[in-house]
């Protein structure tokens, strides 16, 4: 199988409720090896859950989830193994107040996957290099503003080495001008062939970096098209109101 063809990820029939609210109803949903997908929909509609689900932070009532193959069941042995291969960045950065950036990023790295810290702290290093920030490698993150926590938050993740990035409205806390310099870091990593699931409200940056929109809605996909098709001609009415609330502009 080309690399390209490999599936990454693998969605089949997912349902998830709360109490009586029906959250994710029936998702299925692949994603292939280096592909980006940028998922849209209202506050609600389940995008974030739908990401919880897949790293194992929530549970779910029915279906499946594969990470490169390999099913996810909450709470088994294998979900320690499975859970480095997803990398995931919040809106909030969580960062340990008391360490320094660098000691923020090796920690998972040599606590749970048991590396050596020499090893770890060069490749933070180089990381830390690529998104701009390597003189701030002894800071304190209460020394940073927001957009640097949140690329710093992104190299923690990506210091795991994971097969998967899931990015879960990363700037809806940002002021707007921090806003460009963490989607540069994310357009970066997509063009270097990270495979990743994005949810976000900036339309232009989804447009730029998406292989594929998928818009959720009331718990289910109702459109999972290439991008510009998407943001040309989508293909339900509850799209095309979506779009319309941004005033998104075609170019």
């Amino acid at each position: 199988m080309a690399d390209e063809d490999r599936i990454m990820l693998e969605i089949a029939g997912l349902k998830k409720k709360f109490g009586e609210d029906v959250i994710l109803d029936g998702v299925d949903l692949t994603i292939n090896k280096g592909e980006v997908v940028v998922m849209l929909g209202s506050s609600g509609c389940g995008k974030s859950t739908l990401l919880r689900c897949i790293n194992g932070l929530e549970s779910f009532d029915e279906g499946s989830i594969r990470i490169d193959g390999e099913e996810i069941v909450s709470g088994s042995k294998a979900m320690t193994h499975l859970s480095q291969k997803i990398g995931m960045v919040f809106q909030s950065y969580d960062l340990f107040p008391h360490r320094n950036i660098l000691d923020n990023i090796t920690l998972a790295p040599v606590k749970v996957q048991r590396r050596a810290k020499e090893d770890a702290r060069a490749q933070a290093e180089q990381l830390l290099r690529r998104v701009g920030l390597w003189e701030k490698r002894k800071a304190y993150p209460r020394e940073l503003s927001g957009g640097q926590k949140q690329r710093v938050a992104i190299v923690r993740a990506l210091c795991m080495n994971p097969e998967i990035m899931l990015f879960d409205e990363v700037t809806a806390a940002l002021d707007p001008e921090m806003v460009r310099e963490v989607l540069d870091v994310m357009l970066e990593l997509a063009q270097g062939g990270m495979t990743m699931l994005i949810v976000t409200h900036e339309m232009g940056f989804a447009r730029a970096v998406a292989d594929r929109i998928v818009f959720l809605d009331e718990g289910k996909i109702l459109e999972n098209l290439p991008a510009e098709t998407f943001f040309n001609n989508p293909s339900t009415q509850r799209a095309k109101d979506f779009l319309q609330t941004f005033e998104f502009k075609k170019h």
